[in-house]
């Protein structure tokens, strides 16, 4: 199926009303570009004239419109489109069709998340891994809630870690994290189970290690939970976190019996981990 771009240009007066009738026209959000031409999109040329003429007859004179057809995608692969292999100290995250995938070594981590989050290529993906190198012993057993692709658990069991469980609420994802298990042949030492942070982690504690890459707001309500997940010492990986969260998490997270003992940061987000 071929899309089709809509440019729209108005006059200044005009502009800010032309652009709430696309958005409630289509459903859609649109781009504005500097030169004040306002793009929408619609999914065939014939939808595209009627959006066109709709526009015309409700908007009045001076908006000026013209379709044209946009290049069909793969949608498929087009996930793939910027991914990269990066290093976090010994580890090695790469996705499978780059050649650091053919290496198989153990401290690779080769991972395709397809739709689920957690490539690497996210800043709070990026620092939870930091402080996974850093904190994941030989022996441990991990717990990761929001567990996305299963980046984070699969990458505890390359460091050492005895074994991970993933929970997350995405069926769709679990799938997604249960190949790339297999695919890093980590599948006997791995688990994904779909349901409730909140309720499944004390459940399948007590572990030496939680990791909770979600929101701020949900994080600070899974604390509970978390702490009853951790075996006295153990550690949990917060992430997910906005830099200027981390003033609004501190507070928190000291209220619920835990003390700081690494943060790390990329590209303005903040991971935090904490012992109880």
């Amino acid at each position: 199926m071929t899309w089709y771009a809509i440019d729209v240009r108005a006059p200044a007066d005009a502009h800010d009303a032309v652009v709430a009738w696309l958005v409630s026209r289509t459903g859609q959000a649109v781009e504005e570009r500097g030169d004040g031409t306002v793009v929408s999109f619609a999914e065939s040329e014939a939808a595209a004239d009627a959006l066109i003429a709709e526009l015309r007859a409700e908007t009045g004179v001076g908006v000026e419109a013209e379709r044209r057809a946009l290049d069909e995608v793969d949608w498929s692969t087009r996930w793939r489109d910027g991914i990269e292999s990066r290093r976090f100290g010994r580890l090695t995250v790469t996705p499978s069709w780059l050649p650091a995938a053919a290496a198989g070594d153990e401290l690779t981590v080769v991972l395709d998340p397809e739709n689920a989050f957690g490539s690497g290529e996210h800043g709070s993906t990026r620092a939870a891994l930091v402080l996974v190198e850093r904190l994941v012993h030989p022996g441990d057993r991990v717990l990761d809630l929001g567990s996305g692709s299963g980046i984070l658990a699969i990458a505890a069991v390359k460091l050492g870690a005895a074994g991970a469980v993933g929970v997350e609420v995405d069926e769709e994802a679990n799938e997604v994290a249960r190949r790339n298990a297999e695919r890093n042949a980590v599948a006997d030492r791995v688990e994904f189970l779909e349901g409730d942070a909140g309720v499944m982690g004390p459940l399948l504690g007590p572990v030496r290690v939680v990791c909770s890459n979600i929101l701020r707001s949900v994080n600070t309500l899974l604390l509970p939970a978390i702490h009853a997940s951790l075996v006295p010492g153990g550690v949990a990986i917060f992430s997910g976190m906005e830099e200027p969260e981390e003033k609004l998490f501190l507070p928190e997270l000291a209220r619920a019996g835990f003390t700081v003992v690494d943060e790390a940061r990329d590209s303005g987000w903040w991971a935090v981990a904490a012992r109880i």
